[in-house]
């Protein structure tokens, strides 16, 4: 589904790959995707000084803990690894603040208050860490000019940065996992013409993040004829026999599970409790970490969840982060889900967060930027297979380019099923979302948008020539 900028040949990217230093080679495979063009750069200020002020939205109490206290733990520990063995982003240290949500779409937006204007040029971005939070702060991004990070959840039409021209989804949306997940039942009932007549059951969140799949799932469901049964369960999600008495009475084929916090862990125990198979149930990529089927004890072996970003385990990023962080004292939750899913996808967001301010500090210099400035390098984003490599996460992430029209990037999943103590991933399975359906729809309901909001669409071609 994703769009195409222009690139630079391997000379130019590499004279980028330079001007970036330490943790930041481009395009140096030619396997990989070039790195694309970069912007004339302006004159760079020396290496070295100042500080660049990161917001960090988390939850680390109430009932969603157990997988934002993780994905927390990652997102910190990797800023602080860039402190520690880099000297910061070229020089410029890195500081930030924690504010506790409890995953409350008004205290996301307290928090996104009280530090939109902190640090040296205010805040860098923000991540919400909530679909709910994202769409409160929408609004708001177009006056602020303080990006908005999402990556693999928030708005599915905000791709479109012709319209949202602050909101980065990064490596995918919810349309794309629905998508994704229903291409993989497809594949194992022998084609998705074999889905006519199936019922798929949505166990989802009662949430703009549970809604979110809704609309790409009843499109497909038009498309194949499966039947849709939709299942909201309110919060937390701690009482679920209603919802697991209408799956035992309607009997699904597969059920999809759109969960967070410990409505993922209860709906496997109620699936056990009710006797449906967990080889019939697939999560979304925030269903699938250890939090979600430790608490099922043997009961979620076979239960399976898309894969996204980051799986679990430890590569050489995981090395430098033990050697730099953590003997020396200074780990968040000390080795709390230290290579798990989570942690592992709170690190990669970082560290995407950490790399658009140093592709934005090629064009604006080596100097504390503004969120408007750091939004170039989000537009700009470059990570190929040899910048992988030299971050020291292989096996944890695929390229992923960015451009002003296209503010997601190439989106890919997998799937991953729980053995009882450990993820085993699908070996051989590349989930990629079908462009023909969603990028209609992503077109229809950002214009949607536009017209209510009465937005002017940029022009990103002649944004290309400034």
């Amino acid at each position: 589904m994703k769009y195409r900028s222009r690139w630079l040949a391997l000379a130019a990217s590499l004279a980028v790959a330079a001007a970036f230093g330490t943790g930041s080679a481009l395009a140096q495979d030619k396997k990989a995707a070039p790195a694309k063009k970069a912007e004339p750069a302006k004159k760079a200020a020396a290496a070295g000084g100042g500080e660049q002020f990161f917001p960090v939205l988390v939850y680390r109490t109430g009932a969603y803990a157990p997988n934002g206290t993780p994905h927390a733990n990652g997102f910190v520990d990797y800023l602080k690894l860039v402190n520690a063995r880099d000297g910061g982003i070229n020089g410029v240290k890195i500081t930030f603040e924690e504010c506790e949500t409890g995953y409350a779409t008004d205290r996301g937006v307290e928090c996104y208050e009280r530090l939109k204007g902190k640090g040296p040029t205010g805040a860098t971005v923000f991540h919400p860490l909530s679909t709910g939070i994202t769409f409160a702060l929408t609004d708001k991004s177009f006056v602020d000019k303080i990006p908005i990070i999402t990556p693999g959840y928030g708005r599915a039409d905000s791709v479109d940065g012709t319209v949202f021209g602050w909101n980065f989804p990064l490596a995918g949306t919810y349309w794309d996992a629905a998508d994704m997940l229903v291409q993989h039942v497809g594949k194992k009932e022998g084609g998705l013409d074999r889905l006519k007549g199936k019922k798929i059951a949505l166990v989802y969140h009662d949430s703009p993040y549970g809604k979110e799949p809704i609309a790409l799932l009843e499109e497909r469901a038009r498309m194949h004829g499966y039947q849709l049964l939709l299942l909201p369960v309110t919060h937390p999600g701690v009482e679920q026999k209603a919802t697991w008495l209408q799956i035992r009475q309607q009997r699904p084929d597969y059920v999809f599970l759109w969960g967070w916090g410990v409505m993922n862990s209860t709906s496997v125990k109620e699936a056990v409790a009710t006797g449906y198979p967990r080889e019939k149930m697939y999560g979304v990529w925030w269903s699938g970490a250890e939090p979600d089927v430790v608490p099922a004890g043997d009961g979620a072996k076979g239960y399976n969840a898309l894969t996204f970003l980051a799986t679990a385990g430890q590569g050489a990023v995981h090395k430098d982060m033990l050697k730099y962080v953590h003997d020396k004292g200074d780990a968040t939750g000390k080795k709390e889900g230290f290579g798990e899913v989570l942690y592992n996808r709170g690190m990669l967001s970082a560290m995407m967060t950490v790399e658009a301010v140093r592709r934005a500090q090629f064009r604006y210099g080596q100097k504390p930027l503004t969120g408007e400035q750091v939004r170039w390098g989000l537009e700009n984003l470059a990570i190929d297979n040899a910048m992988i490599k030299k971050l020291g996460l292989e096996g944890f992430m695929r390229p992923i380019s960015t451009s002003c029209v296209d503010h997601s990037g190439e989106s890919e999943g997998g799937i991953h099923t729980w053995d009882g103590k450990r993820w085993v991933v699908e070996k051989g399975t590349r989930l990629i979302a079908d462009s023909a359906i969603i990028k209609p729809m992503i077109r229809a309901s950002a214009e949607k948008y536009a017209a209510e909001k009465k937005i002017v669409k940029r022009d990103c071609a002649k944004e290309s020539q400034l």
